[in-house]
């Protein structure tokens, strides 16, 4: 029987704030931060510092790259590095909906005016439009050649304008007609890349000429009210751009002209000369006219900011008044803007002809003030935050902020490079302070790498050490209890009792903290290199420390006077020289042996008391870094840069085994106490499980988005706890789930081959800077079947999904469904033949007059064949074997099931085919029978229409299917005018809003949860 081992999962993650990789979010109210913290996203509450709730899949481990919230503030879109998204409920923390369409880290995302839409961006360089309502693909579309940065739709309804302006480090702007799915125009906009950009509607007054003089009519107001947008955009060489966007124009771009050179030619009566040919002046004049329609810039350039920084623009954010402006650089630094209205540049306009009065000489001629963009938008402020800004975002125009009196003020929200956000307030009408900073949030997580973990030896408390603090934080309740100033640490360890640390830093000093008082009681300068490691003795009356001086030293633990009592102090008591940098020492268990790694790549062995050399441990290429003996004392394990693992004996010295461990550098090793297991950390992200005895991986853990530095194992092993660059700290739990390492390996397979069928659809992609293939193989089939030319010519729009394990899967069940409804059709086609002739028999046995009791007949009935195991779990037994197969359809994700269909044969299109009558017949799912039937229409068409087999079934199909869209149709319209009939109803009759479909509401917030006749009932309203 093969052995079992028990398996590690993740039970916490700990001390991230805000990771860098996405920009960070207001909440709809204002009052939540909705903050990316690796590959989950925490909602914090920006006035109390506490974490409200945290959004996570177990299904995802890709980090958060792009975060994005829908109009009314109740969905939140999230991209992911692995190019999903998912569409989190931000009331319940749940997500709604997942898409999976990019092949590469989502990097800009961007909702409709409604919220029905969602426009998706991401280093492969495609862009992608997903119905949210009905959790689809709609299109791809391609033309940038390098990661797409910024997203913003464009819906005018005065001239029937739907598209989306998109922004890309290819330097250029791009506008997409979303009707005819198709570039319409295309600018450079800056030199280099193009890093942000930002979309708003302001006065019309504000876009006239700077220097005009005239007044506009009302009518010309109105007109270019409806007209004129700004696009404001921030490049790589720090300058900020302002564009005028004129919407009409961009609304005719492939608009067809009336009574043009086509219809002309077609026409007849007035458009005939007396010879009977067409006008050729009206031709040409409607062929000009369409052609300066073509020809016409929809975008023009308006200047360029003044900005105080020179770095590259991160971010650019408008205030939800169209009057504040915020951009943020690479650097320290958030420059707020202001947009002045149309009386406020009038105001500054006379200004500016007092002041020009007033120093022009008598005989110069008064000329005309010109109006520069400084003077429409001036900087008004700069916030100067504490470390680099990752990015910002505006409190919404709804928020219930009320920190300050000034009507004008808004609140800005930083996310920092350093694991921490700022809130600050701009705005305010005092000139000696128009900002300030209200809050920060930076208790929750280290700065910087975490370096060092130790557990108490109840595994009750964690300590982690980085570059200038050490956190304490409490296991169980995974809270931060305190935050103490250190220095940079590399090593800690709890003292005995736990109620003090001792902290090793890079400049050699030993700090004693007091764990009740949360406070350091001493500093002592114990080497004078960097003190790389320190170990408690086995009976825990001191420690021992090594550095970079090439000195070990020994302390012991004593109490000196202070005060009106008495504190912890170390004593030295000896010290051992060495020719080398010492990188790492362990005692073993019994306190017999000192083991000492050495910068020359190996390892000594002493004697603890005498200090005698024992053994010489050689055969690592490079340092070894971290090593560990085992609780029985035979073994010493040694992790090196060399990325080996080594095992080695303790009796005389034998490399037992060495082990392939990462594929980078070994930073921690530790023995699982009482057995032979051994966990490692590295610099690949990984943690990895060992048997010491068999010299194989029991298991690896993939969490850590950066390189692993430091490890602490509990007791008996019962928690290992991680600590990464990534500012994390992971806390895995051993579970009751058992498992052999051939389960293990057949996984690990299982997982690299799906990966290497995915990376094939990718891998002859080149778009410059994405890191992806171009699209030369994927959606071929599709792209000749639509007429969008051969594979090898990328075409301009694409289909929205792409292949996925997930469809992959999914596709197989389909199958696998389809192939139980056959084997059911067959059994219940056995049955019935059967049932049929022993009623043949019955019927002749009475005709020929020989008797049957009731038993005999009974016990000569054929006993049908037992159900399908998964049909009967369906609870599908009395229904037809197709309802099975829309059963498993129906579990599919909404945006998988076209590319779960591609993988069907078309043996098995034609089959589904029948299926579908089945489900049209009975009318089941009206909605999924039409969707499968389009997309094996349009993937399967040369072949369905030759099909001699397939023509009866679509005649049926033809006949059948509009009958049921209609009645489908008519249940909408049925619900849609009841809800209307009871809003209005509502609105005559109550004094509050209606709402549908919400729950149990209160009448009054001041009386939640007091007097339940307030609360509301749910609304809704019942088809016929």
């Amino acid at each position: 029987m093969p052995k079992l081992y028990l398996k590690y999962a993740q039970a916490a993650s700990l001390g991230v704030i805000t990771s860098s990789a996405a920009g960070v979010c207001y909440s709809q109210d204002g009052k939540h931060a909705v903050a990316p913290s690796l590959e989950n996203v925490c909602v914090w509450d920006t006035r109390r510092g506490e974490l409200i709730s945290t959004w996570s899949d177990d299904d995802n481990s890709a980090e958060v790259t792009c975060i994005a919230r829908a109009p009314g503030g109740d969905k939140f879109a999230v991209g992911y590095n692995d190019g999903s998204i998912r569409i989190w409920e931000y009331e319940f923390a749940t997500a709604s909906a997942t898409f999976t369409g990019h092949r590469s880290a989502v990097t800009a995302l961007a909702f409709s005016r409604d919220g029905a839409r969602l426009a998706s961006g991401s280093k492969d360089t495609d862009l992608v439009v997903w119905d949210v309502i009905a959790e689809i693909g709609l299109y791809r579309l391609r033309g940038h050649k390098d990661q797409i940065t910024s997203l913003r739709f464009i819906e005018v309804d005065a001239f029937g304008c739907d598209h989306i302006v998109s922004s890309s480090k290819d330097t250029m702007l791009k506008f997409w007609d979303l009707g005819t799915q198709h570039c319409v125009e295309t600018v450079i906009a800056h030199r280099g890349e193009v890093w942000a950009m930002e979309l708003f509607l302001s006065e019309a007054d504000n876009q006239r000429p700077a220097n005009a003089s005239s007044v506009e009519t009302d009518g010309e107001a109105e007109e270019k009210s409806q007209r004129v947008w700004t696009i404001v955009t921030g490049g790589s060489e720090g300058e900020v751009r302002v564009w005028k966007l004129d919407v009409k124009v961009l609304s005719e771009k492939l608009e067809p002209a009336s009574n043009g050179a086509i219809s002309a030619s077609f026409s007849n009566g007035d458009s005939m000369d007396l010879d009977g040919n067409p006008l050729l002046e009206e031709l040409k004049a409607a062929e000009d006219e369409a052609a300066q329609k073509t020809l016409r810039r929809c975008i023009t350039s308006h200047g360029v900011l003044e900005r105080q920084s020179k770095e590259r623009v991160v971010t650019i954010k408008v205030h939800d008044s169209r009057r504040y402006l915020v951009v943020q650089g690479a650097d320290r630094l958030a420059e707020v803007y202001k947009v002045r209205t149309a009386a406020e540049l009038r105001k500054r306009e006379n200004r500016l002809k007092l002041r020009k009065k007033d120093k022009k000489s008598d005989d110069a001629d008064e000329g005309p003030v010109t109006l520069t963009l400084a003077d429409e938008v001036p900087r008004i402020s700069a916030i100067r935050c504490s470390a680099k800004i990752r990015s910002i975002d505006i409190s919404p125009g709804t928020s219930a902020f009320s920190a300050t009196r000034d009507d004008n003020a808004f609140q800005i929200l930083a996310a920092l490079t350093s694991n921490t956000i700022e809130v600050h307030t701009a705005g305010l009408e005092s000139k000696d302070e128009p900002t300030r900073q209200d809050v920060v949030l930076d208790s929750a997580g280290h700065r910087n790498d975490i370096r060092t973990l130790a557990l108490s030896s109840d595994d009750a408390q964690l300590l982690s050490g980085s570059h200038a603090s050490v956190k304490l934080w409490n296991v169980e309740s995974r809270r931060c209890i305190a935050t103490m100033e250190s220095g940079y640490a590399l090593c800690s360890a709890f003292v005995p009792g736990n109620n003090h640390a001792v902290v090793g830093t890079k400049t050699g000093e030993l700090q004693i903290f007091h764990l009740g008082s949360f406070s350091m009681i001493e500093n002592i300068q114990a080497h004078e290199g960097a003190l790389w490691s320190l170990q408690v003795w086995p009976d825990r009356r001191g420690i021992t420390t090594g550095g970079a001086d090439k000195d070990v030293k020994f302390w012991e633990f004593a109490l000196v006077e202070e005060g009106k009592g008495k504190r912890l102090t170390l004593t030295h008591v000896r010290t051992l020289k060495l020719s080398e940098d010492v990188l790492c020492v362990r005692h073993s268990h019994d306190g017999k042996l000192l083991a000492v790694a050495l910068l020359d790549s190996t390892v000594k062995v002493f004697y603890a008391d005498t200090l005698k050399f024992f053994l010489s441990l050689y055969g690592h290429t490079l340092p070894v870094l971290s090593m560990d003996i085992s609780s029985d004392g035979t073994l010493i394990a040694t992790g090196s840069a060399d990325k080996s693992v080594k095992i080695w004996g303790l009796d005389f010295g034998d490399c037992h085994r060495s082990l392939r461990a990462h594929e980078d550098s070994v930073m921690a090793v530790r023995w699982v106490f009482g057995t032979h297991y051994i966990v490692t950390a590295g610099k690949d992200k990984l943690v990895k499980w060992w048997d010491a005895d068999k010299f194989e991986q029991i298991m690896k853990v993939e969490g850590h988005h950066g390189e692993v530095w430091a490890l602490a194992v509990g007791k008996y092993g019962s928690i290992v706890v991680s600590g990464s660059h990534d500012r994390s700290i992971r806390i895995w739990e051993k579970t009751d789930e058992q498992f052999a390492l051939e389960e293990e390996r057949e996984r690990e397979l299982e997982e690299m081959y799906e990966k290497a069928n995915l990376d094939d659809d990718d891998r002859n992609s080149a778009a410059i800077g994405s890191g992806v293939a171009t699209d030369a193989d994927i959606d071929g089939a599709s792209k000749a079947i639509a007429g969008k030319g051969a594979s090898a010519d990328v075409a301009e729009v694409g289909d929205a999904a792409r292949k996925t394990a997930a469809t992959l899967l999914a596709g197989e069940r389909i199958i696998e469904a389809m192939n139980i409804c056959e084997e059911e059709k067959e059994k219940r086609e056995l049955d019935a033949k059967a049932l049929a002739r022993w009623e043949e028999k019955v019927r002749q046995a009475k005709e020929t007059g020989v008797t049957q009791t009731k038993r005999e007949r009974e016990e000569s009935k054929p006993v049908p064949e037992p159900k399908n195991p998964y049909i009967t779990v369906a609870g599908l037994d009395d229904w037809p074997p197709e309802a099975y197969v829309l059963h498993v359809i129906e579990g599919i994700r909404s945006a998988d099931l076209e590319q779960a269909l591609l993988v069907l044969p078309f043996s098995k299109v034609v089959e589904l085919l029948a299926i579908l009558l089945v489900w049209v017949e009975r009318e089941w799912n009206s909605h999924i029978s039409s969707r499968v039937l389009y997309h094996i229409l349009q993937t399967h068409h040369n072949e369905i229409v030759t099909s001699r087999v397939c023509r009866p079934l679509l005649m049926q199909l033809k006949a059948l299917l509009p009958a049921a869209l209609r009645k489908e149709r008519d249940t909408i319209g049925f619900n849609l005018a009841g809800l209307k009939f009871m809003k209005r109803d509502w609105d005559v009759n109550h004094s509050k809003e209606f709402l549908d479909a919400l729950g149990i509401e209160n009448e009054d917030e001041e009386k939640k949860g007091k007097n339940s006749k307030n609360k509301r009932k749910r609304v809704v309203a019942i088809s016929r």
